[in-house]
């Protein structure tokens, strides 16, 4: 690329938002760009990692985005879900800039594919909704991207993954395929992405690290020191209709069923899988995959956490 973009990030102290931007400051990547700004509304400690290797701190507020986003090419809203209200803000700041590319805050499974309501999901859409109305006629590109489970957080009992008690459970069919993305892969492909022509990037991209059905996790698992894993199946329509009948603010119960249906198979047989557009055949870097996550951890993921599911 002729020409080295200035990135914003925005949410760089957060969990996904902290290994996202680590990946900009990779070896590999850092070059690439002309500033790397974090945006911030106070002093934060969080991302003294960040100055010390070049990052440019930028404090804000509603009143100065446009002033913020100054020479920004480039806009990275990696904001978690307590942040709707001023991810809103963002957005309507950004017809006032030169920001050339906005990646929202998704990250996570496609929930353009679901078939029923959700809290945090409908607020995504909202958002996305506003970004067509607000940037539609504008010059600025808006890029979804879609990594599935994050690997690291994905392999526990929350997602009937109970290592310690060795047992499995699937909703539905146990052999389907779920895709998972380390978060610092996701950084990987994002930084990927906002280094090349910005004519390029698509208008969205469903990436997948590893996909793995739960039999082949819990055998993954197993080969790995997790001792004897039990793996059983629920009925799938029985779960859900339960699930939807009782509306709940965390995602974890709706993404078992979703796992259940295919919808976060981020495969070229599932819903699609843009890979290749970021790592065709892992030239630029090896995914981290369920394999490398059992090693890590003697095959027992969250073995030692203690949770209690949400009532």
């Amino acid at each position: 690329m002729a020409d080295r973009l200035t990135i914003a990030i925005a949410g760089a102290s957060g969990n996904l938002g902290k290994k996202l931007t680590r990946a900009f400051f990779l070896p590999a990547f850092k070059s690439r760009f002309q500033d790397i700004i974090l945006l911030s509304r106070t002093e934060s400690p969080k991302l003294q990692e960040f100055t010390a290797q070049g990052a440019k701190i930028r404090i804000y507020n509603k009143d100065s985005l446009a002033e913020t986003l100054s020479g920004v090419d480039v806009l990275i809203n990696a904001i978690g879900p307590e942040g709707h209200a001023f991810k809103e803000t963002l957005l309507r700041g950004l017809p006032a800039t030169s920001v050339k590319l906005y990646i929202p805050s998704e990250f996570g499974v496609d929930h353009y594919v679901h078939d029923f309501p959700h809290v945090e999901w409908d607020a995504k859409k909202h958002h996305m909704d506003l970004a067509s109305k607000l940037l539609g006629q504008s010059d600025t590109k808006i890029c979804k991207v879609f990594a599935g489970l994050f690997l690291e957080d994905s392999i526990g009992p929350w997602f009937g993954f109970n290592t310690a008690k060795g047992h499995y459970e699937a909703v539905g069919d146990s052999s389907r395929r779920i895709s998972f993305t380390s978060m610092e892969d996701v950084g990987r492909a994002v930084a990927t992405l906002v280094s090349s022509s910005i004519d390029a990037v698509p208008e969205q991209i469903h990436l997948s690290g590893d996909s793995k059905s739960v039999e082949e996790i819990a055998q993954i698992m197993q080969e790995n020191g997790s001792g004897s894993i039990k793996v059983s199946c629920i009925d799938l329509e029985e779960y859900k209709s339960k699930i939807l009948a009782r509306p709940s603010g965390t995602p974890e119960r709706y993404l078992r069923f979703l796992m259940g249906e295919g919808k976060i198979d981020h495969t070229q047989d599932g819903i699609g899988n843009g890979n290749d557009i970021v790592n065709a055949n892992e030239t630029n870097w090896k995914w981290k995959s369920m394999q490398d996550l059992a090693h890590e951890t003697g095959g027992r993921p969250w073995a030692d956490f203690k949770w209690e599911p949400t009532v």
